[in-house]
């Protein structure tokens, strides 16, 4: 197959409001990597990039925010990475769009995972714009902005020019969505309809950009791809100041102004040595969006805003999530039911175990039984209690779970992650999506499900069964699978009792596991 590829003064420069930038076109895509949308001083409010002369290359991706613990490779044939340059500089964003021709096509902004804390636009190789660019004629863009204690460490007991500094992230993300405002158009997209997309701690970050007044009419709809976590993500509460105070303490300075001078290494590891202290005493330890005047809090807890009920929310999981990436003592396609049952006796205990697997088997009856022991509730309940409290407020909720059994050790449920390739059309390039018979048609049903869902509000199209929207009475999940079909109210009499056993169990496995654990 030949490729075409062009790289000339005349060829993908677009004017936008700073000044002109120049990608490239691959195969009738016109690619730019790196655009700068803003600067920010340390712990500081983001400012728009200041205006250039001449013409901006825009053909290398943009550093990345320094994070707080080295990159460990592991788990790559479940979720492959990249790895990139990390700079304080990172206030930057990816850009792939069919023509940079005036037209109105849908934004499609993606918001990395990671939670508050890691990853980067660029983090996986399922991340690629181009065939969503391509198959879906939209304009997709991926954003870098400030994690963890850069982007997420309230300061504000120590001035006014900290006033949001527990939230400068969420502040990078407002300031790209302005950006993308502003010169949506000059690369062919439509400013008025942008959907936000993100998983994990993407899909967390639109929650929070919906509990945050500023970011207001800067986007249209969202997709919440296992983004609903309130166990694991949660609101930093409280003040920073203690924590300020250990720091300094620690790299032996006096003033909370040397904090935004020291090298980042060495406040990283500060901050690595100070945290555990804080974190057991329940202190604030700063990494997650601080409820303040700028920021609301999570719906859980402080409701939705109004201003924001009626935008249109598909909201989803992935059956075996983090507990996936604990492994089974056993062959999941060989044990019988007898020796599943005994496992999950010996796992749960012989009462719970009989009750939960009459009610699994029930809810999902095409699963063998030991798949039981990795089903995951974290995210899936509070998935669904998210959706029962916004569906009260409009007519446009919909819930989804991908349920594909992948390829990984002969056959292993679907993992945190383990559906972006397929929201993206992107299996081509993940080796473990690759099922004959199979792949092809669900990653077109998914990405078609997107599409229209960007394009409407709605993401129901002809190659799906009909999708309704979610009520609080009645939660209408698609299950994602080889036969994709809508269940109602599916796992709402499994979930309360699987939580309450298995909570205690799943703590245990991730701090045993938590290596394994990928985003």
């Amino acid at each position: 197959m030949s490729h075409t590829f062009l790289h000339n003064p005349e060829t993908a420069v677009v004017c936008t409001r700073q000044g002109k930038v120049r990608g490239y076109l691959y195969d009738g895509i016109s690619i730019f990597k790196g655009i700068p949308y803003g600067t920010a001083a340390r712990f500081h409010a983001p400012e728009p990039v200041k205006p250039w002369e001449g013409v901006l290359e825009a053909t290398s991706y943009g550093c990345v925010c320094p994070l707080l613990e080295k990159g460990k490779p592991t788990g790559e044939l479940g979720i492959p990475h990249r790895y990139w340059v990390e700079d304080e500089d990172c206030l930057n964003l990816n850009l792939w769009t069919p023509a940079c021709d005036g037209g109105k096509r849908p934004v499609m902004v993606w918001l990395h995972g990671g939670g508050f804390e890691a990853g980067s636009s660029i983090e996986q190789i399922a991340y690629e714009g181009e065939n969503m660019c391509r198959l879906g004629q939209t304009v997709v863009i991926s954003i870098n902005h400030r994690l963890n204690i850069l982007g997420y460490f309230d300061l504000s007991s120590f001035g006014e020019e900290y006033a949001n500094s527990g939230n400068a992230g969420t502040d990078d993300i407002i300031l790209a969505l302005k950006w993308i405002r502003e010169n949506a158009a000059a690369f062919g997209g439509d400013p008025e309809n942008v959907t936000l997309f993100g998983q994990s701690g993407g899909g967390a970050k639109i929650t929070t950009l919906l509990q945050t007044p500023a970011a207001d009419g800067l986007f249209a709809r969202g997709i919440n791809m296992s983004g609903v976590v309130d166990l694991l993500l949660t609101d930093q509460t409280g003040s920073g100041e203690e924590l300020a105070k250990a720091l300094m303490r620690e790299l032996m300075v006096t003033d909370v102004r040397e904090l935004e001078t020291v090298p980042y290494a060495a406040l990283a590891a500060a901050y690595r040595k100070v945290k555990p202290r804080l974190l057991a005493a329940g202190s604030y330890v700063g990494c997650a969006p601080h409820p303040n005047a700028f920021y609301l809090g999570s719906p859980s807890t402080a409701g939705f805003r109004p201003q924001t009920a009626k935008l249109p929310l598909m909201v989803g999981t992935v059956f075996g999530e983090f507990t996936a990436f604990s492994p089974l003592p056993c062959d999941r396609r060989t044990i019988s039911e007898e020796e599943s049952i005994r496992f999950l006796q010996n796992m749960m205990g012989a009462e719970y175990a009989d009750r939960l697997a009459a009610l699994f088997r029930e809810a999902y009856p095409d699963h063998r039984l030991i798949d039981l022991a990795s089903l995951d509730f974290v995210f899936r309940g509070a998935a669904s209690s998210y959706i029962r409290q916004r569906s009260a407020l409009n007519d446009c909720t919909y819930s989804y779970l991908f349920d594909q059994e992948l390829p990984l050790n002969g056959g292993t449920v679907p993992w945190h992650c383990a559906d972006i390739p397929f929201f993206f059309h992107n299996t081509e390039l993940i080796p473990v999506t690759q099922i004959e018979g199979v792949t092809e048609r669900l990653e077109q049903q998914m990405f078609d499900s997107v599409m229209a869902f960007a394009r409407t509000g709605n993401p129901n199209h002809a190659s799906l069964p009909h999708w309704p929207a979610s009520t609080p009475e009645a939660e209408y999940t698609m299950l994602f699978q080889s036969d994709s079909h809508v269940v109602k109210n599916h796992d709402h009499a499994l979930l309360p009792l699987y939580a309450k056993v298995m909570t205690p169990i799943f703590l245990k496995n991730m701090e045993r596991d938590s290596d394994k654990i990928q985003h």
